[in-house]
């Protein structure tokens, strides 16, 4: 059974998967392709993050940043090796959409790279309904980088 806590990355669990979540953004992107969040990137207080847990186990982690204007942006989605292909990334990825829904967000939005490491996590995404588009926010379109959004 997967468990969603609201997480301020105060347990060593959650600072691992962080750590592996940005370790492997920077192993299969090129540099100065990395946008992912550090720690304190993720205590902002325009961010929320949720870890998924199954026992004592951190299984996945992901966040929701609120950018104004009714849009928000899925960050920082992982899941543990160890879980894979048993619904942590899924489960995620309501529990982000439902409260951004909950909050009255018009839009959700999200950055990632291209290549092999990305596809499942770009398979999910679509199949959620999120589309390609533009870039937003900060973020400038490369040919590594590509842009999903989600109308809510």
């Amino acid at each position: 059974m997967i468990t969603i806590r609201q997480d301020d990355l105060s347990s060593a669990a959650s600072r691992a998967l962080l750590a592996l979540h940005l370790a492997g953004m920077h192993a299969h992107s090129p540099p100065g392709h990395v946008f992912a969040l550090g720690e304190s990137g993720l205590r902002s207080p325009e961010v929320t993050v949720w870890t998924a847990w199954i026992g004592d186990a951190a299984a996945g982690i992901c966040a929701l940043k609120e950018l104004g204007d009714g849009d928000g942006e899925l960050k920082s989605m992982r899941t543990h090796p160890a879980y894979l292909r048993r619904g942590v990334a899924a489960t995620l990825l309501e529990q982000v959409i439902g409260e951004a829904r909950r909050r009255g967000l018009k839009r959700l939005s999200l950055e990632t790279g291209s290549g092999a490491a990305f596809e499942p996590a770009l398979v999910l995404y679509r199949r959620r309904g999120f589309v390609d588009g533009a870039a937003f926010g900060d973020y400038v379109k490369s040919a590594f980088n590509q842009f999903l959004h989600l109308a809510l």
